[in-house]
């Protein structure tokens, strides 16, 4: 009787952090981007505006298919941590290339890790000509996991 007393205290526990979770998140303060789109954040990370002959980004998840363990899984390996961290900090212009990084790795290799991250949803690609360039979904990665892209600028190999 007292494993069936502790469970429903557990419960209740969880029941009431919830709540008052889901009552924080409801009072945050939105903004309103020059886009129209609405969001609860205002990102410390530098975007780039889009040229007008921006080509359409490769296949990804849309925002709301966006899945934690798939992003994490993404991050688990430091290399493409590292991809992530420096388009994050480093960024120079809307989007990169391979080439930006000057990763020592085969090509075969580094396509493989860019992959994975758009396959995520971490970082969207697009086709320019022959080569593919990368920049970070943040607004997205925001939106859905509020305080990762933080977590990921200030990790250190």
């Amino acid at each position: 009787m007292g494993a069936e007393t502790m469970s429903t205290e557990t419960m209740s526990t969880k029941a009431v952090s919830t709540k008052a979770v889901s009552t924080a998140s409801a009072k945050t303060p939105s903004t309103a981007p020059t886009d129209g789109a609405p969001t609860r954040f205002k990102s410390r990370f530098k975007s780039f505006p889009a040229a007008d002959h921006t080509p359409e980004p490769l296949e990804e998840p849309a925002r709301e298919d966006i899945r934690l363990e798939h992003v994490m899984a993404a991050l688990s390996d430091p290399l493409r941590l590292t991809i992530v961290q420096r388009l994050l900090l480093e960024a120079e212009a809307y989007d990169h290339t391979c080439g930006w990084f000057g990763f020592d790795r085969p090509k075969s290799s580094l396509t493989h890790h860019f992959k994975v991250l758009r396959e995520a949803g971490v970082t969207r690609q697009r086709q320019y000509g022959l080569e593919r360039r990368s920049q970070v979904r943040i607004e997205d990665l925001e939106d859905r996991f509020p305080g990762l892209l933080d977590l990921v600028a200030d990790w250190r190999p």
